[in-house]
């Protein structure tokens, strides 16, 4: 398909903690769209999205959101009923990838080995350590880190970031034993993983301020580690990404542990940022696919789909 003269809303901002990220993936993706000759309109994306995308009549969307309510299921359901084309995993997919103890639960039935741990009451973890530190504490339906920080060894009690009147992010939290060693990611495209990257946080944690800080982190690409552990984490990836029902690109986090030689799935992210720098773009950089022509062929396989998440041209 050529997308020349085709009217793409990209759908950014939104509803979430992730909004400013959404932002500047939208508009990096508008951009892209605009060289390939496509008619573009920017949608800033709130409740009456059904409403504004019925007056604009585009014959696909890019959604370009992140987070709760544009990256779980909801946005897609209402792009479904609306019978538009859209990027990236379908209703079913982008629900149960957000859910974290849900996901985990399907990618350990696929032989995808993911943390330990659980969902707790965020006042009984406040009460109490729910496990021995060292241990990652994480909202389990956001993205982006965005909620997500570590207790560690030695700690003097447990976290009572918890239960401040600042915590946004539900009463069920997801609480994993904390894995050291390399930080590892794995885009997919098409059911195909790129390359690996390793992330190194300036941080020390890769949280939101290291994923979106200038210089907060350093990506390196191909990641410093052995073929064979690239291969494993490349194998996941794909298994993951098709366990999950995903399409489109997706991007799976790790943890590998070197001297324990364990790889560990910690998510998989449905709608990746997408700057020329990040993640998912950089790889398909790395493996020949530049910015602009990601973003076209996302289009196009938006189009190009059949049954769940394909949506039904009916104008």
């Amino acid at each position: 398909m050529d997308i020349k003269g085709q009217h793409v809303a990209v759908l950014m901002g939104g509803l979430s903690s992730e909004r400013e990220v959404s932002l500047v993936s939208g508009e990096e993706c508008a951009k892209a769209l605009e060289r390939k000759g496509a008619k573009v309109t920017r949608v800033d994306a709130g409740r009456d999205l059904a409403a504004v995308l019925t007056a604009l009549r585009p014959d696909v969307c890019f959604n370009a959101l992140h987070g709760e309510w544009g990256e779980d299921g909801c946005v897609q359901g209402i792009l479904e009923t609306l019978a538009i084309p859209y990027t990236h995993s379908g209703v079913l997919a982008s629900a149960l990838a957000m859910d974290k103890a849900k996901s985990k639960a399907v990618l350990a039935a696929a032989g995808v080995d993911v943390p330990g741990g659980g969902l707790f009451n965020r006042f009984e973890a406040a009460r109490r350590h729910v496990m021995p530190p060292p241990y990652v504490v994480k909202p389990n339906a956001e993205g982006s880190s965005v909620g997500v920080f570590l207790v560690f060894e030695g700690a003097n009690g447990p976290p009572q970031e918890l239960i401040a009147p600042t915590w946004t992010f539900g009463e069920q939290v997801m609480i994993e034993p904390y894995i050291a060693g390399h930080e590892l990611a794995v885009a997919v495209m098409d059911g195909k993983a790129l390359c690996v990257t390793e992330i190194i946080a300036r941080t020390g944690f890769y949280d939101y301020d290291a994923k979106y800080s200038d210089g907060g982190s350093e990506h390196i690409v191909p990641a410093r580690i052995s073929a064979d552990v690239t291969a494993r984490a490349m194998r996941l990836a794909e298994r993951a990404h098709g366990a999950l029902g995903c399409r489109g690109v997706t991007r799976s986090d790790f943890r590998y542990d070197d001297i324990n030689d364990l790889l560990v799935l910690l998510e998989v992210n449905t709608q990746p940022g997408m700057t020329p720098v990040s993640l998912a773009p950089e790889q398909a950089a790395f493996t020949g696919v530049s910015f602009d022509d990601l973003v076209c062929w996302m289009v196009e396989d938006a189009y190009g789909r059949d049954g769940e998440g394909a949506g039904v041209q009916t104008r």
